[in-house]
């Protein structure tokens, strides 16, 4: 027992390398990992004193554990089963195929990287590229949802900067899981986005078993009270206008609501409107196609994110403009009562985006300049005064007592975006941007319907 032995110097080392591991593993790192796991807990409870609604236990489940919570659920293994016989494989190679479907959607959330990180990132940037401004109704709204409710924000889709800026105007009330396309799966972006709470779906996908995962999945998080976000529309606007709604995780919301339960949800409807689009031109060509392939690649998206930075530093006013979120009347489901045609709860709802879309300078230049042509700039004013009148007082975010200040500002825009000119004191639409001019105009189009209203024979003439 006393004898000496002889190891070769990489077998000791590797013996030692093991026995390091094994007591790490058995005595150290549980101590560590409860150690900081007590203060990540009391870092979250102050946080959450802090938002008017906080964050629910289940954002901070691990992300391990909410797999297995979601692959086992009965539905899902009802779903496996259905699988392995339609397509004649073991229920083993169906299980792994959910899993990797849970695994997919399933985000990663991080409280440091959400709200240390994302939210400073988001806060500056949308303060780079646009001045924010919020309807006055904003406040109540979300005040009024009672707190044993789950919010669900039901947006319009006018560009991917609508994340960043409902993330950044939500920051000090709660956070928001997103459902994300197909898009953001690139790295590191992909990355980032789990970290934040979002989740990614595939907008083609037609297999019963994903469906169900996902449907599972935004079940389980609404049920646990996490704020929801997302766009009925299923994708960006190529037009300016409202796109017909699709029904798909709308309707999962609605099958897994129990009316008798604990919790409600509450719809609230957030429309968003911009003086100017940074993808129109590519939304605009993609509709001139007749397809939805966008050109933009994230290079072109981090160069141009750092050269706003850059400019920003150095004291340049780099915005384009305004960026205006406002919301709309919020739906209870409990209250709605039973819905028999999701399709009519979607089309409510889109209705009541479109009813406080806000109204900004650009929409209304262009709005006049197509229906009226060129115009001095005092024409210009008095036509905007005429539309004025017709639009809902809730929807204009615009000073209404120097209308004229605002709509200098909203030419200025346009002109350095090369949409509109001035010649000999008149404003004109520069020759082949009649379409572009025709998209902005395209976000309030709606309020000013030809036969709505006799005033708008005044905008007309």
């Amino acid at each position: 027992m006393t004898q000496t032995v002889e190891l070769p110097l990489w077998l000791f080392v590797l013996i030692v390398l093991f026995a390091a591991v094994t007591a790490l593993s058995h005595f150290l790192l549980p101590s560590v990992r409860w150690f900081f796991r007590r203060r990540f807990e009391r870092a979250v409870a102050r946080l959450n004193t802090r938002l008017k609604r906080p964050i629910q236990p289940f954002k901070l489940a691990r992300r391990y554990d909410m797999i297995q919570r979601l692959i086992y659920d009965p539905e899902v293994s009802r779903e496996i089963a259905i699988y392995a016989e339609k397509n004649n494989v073991p229920e083993n190679v169906a299980f792994q195929k959910a899993r990797e479907y849970a695994r997919e959607i399933v985000p990663t959330f991080s409280a440091f990287a959400y709200f240390s990180f994302a939210m400073r990132v988001a806060k500056l940037l949308a303060e780079a590229v646009y001045r924010i401004r919020t309807a006055s109704q904003n406040d109540a709204v979300f005040a009024a949802i009672p707190e044993n409710a789950t919010p669900v924000f039901v947006m319009n889709h006018r560009s991917n900067m609508d994340y960043v800026l409902v993330t950044y105007l939500a920051s000090k009330t709660s956070t928001l899981s997103y459902a994300v396309g197909e898009w953001a799966r690139v790295w590191p972006l992909s990355s980032l986005i789990r970290l934040w709470g979002a989740y990614f779906i595939r907008r083609r996908s037609r297999g019963g078993l994903y469906r169900k995962v996902l449907s599972r999945y935004v079940q389980m998080a609404t049920n646990g009270g996490d704020t929801q976000a997302f766009y009925p529309e299923g994708g960006l606007s190529l037009t300016g206008r409202l796109q017909p709604p699709k029904v798909g995780l709308l309707s999962y919301l609605v099958d897994g609501f129990d009316p008798e339960g604990e919790r409600d949800i509450v719809f609230v409807p957030v429309a968003i409107n911009y003086d100017r689009v940074l993808e129109d031109r590519v939304l605009i060509a993609a509709h001139a196609r007749g397809d939805r392939r966008f050109g933009a690649r994230i290079s072109v998206v981090v160069a141009f994110i750092l050269r706003k930075f850059w400019k920003r530093l150095r004291g340049h006013d780099t915005r384009f403009g305004t960026a205006a979120v406002a919301f709309g009347a919020p739906v209870s489901l409990r209250d709605y009562g039973g819905v028999e045609d999701v399709e009519v709860l979607s089309a409510e709802l889109m209705g009541r985006i479109e009813a406080v879309m806000p109204v900004l300078g650009v929409p209304l230049v262009a709005t006049v300049l197509r229906r009226s042509g060129p115009l001095s700039t005092d024409a210009m004013l008095a036509q905007v005064e005429a539309v004025l009148p017709l639009l809902p007082p809730k929807s204009i975010v615009l000073d209404r007592n120097d209308m004229a200040a605002e709509l200098d500002i909203a030419r200025r825009h346009m002109a350095q975006h090369g949409l509109i000119e001035k010649r000999d004191d008149v404003w004109h639409v520069m020759e082949g941007q009649e379409v572009a001019v025709e998209f902005y105009a395209n976000s309030i189009v709606h309020y000013l319907a030809e036969g709505n209203n006799p005033a708008n024979a005044a905008v007309a003439k």
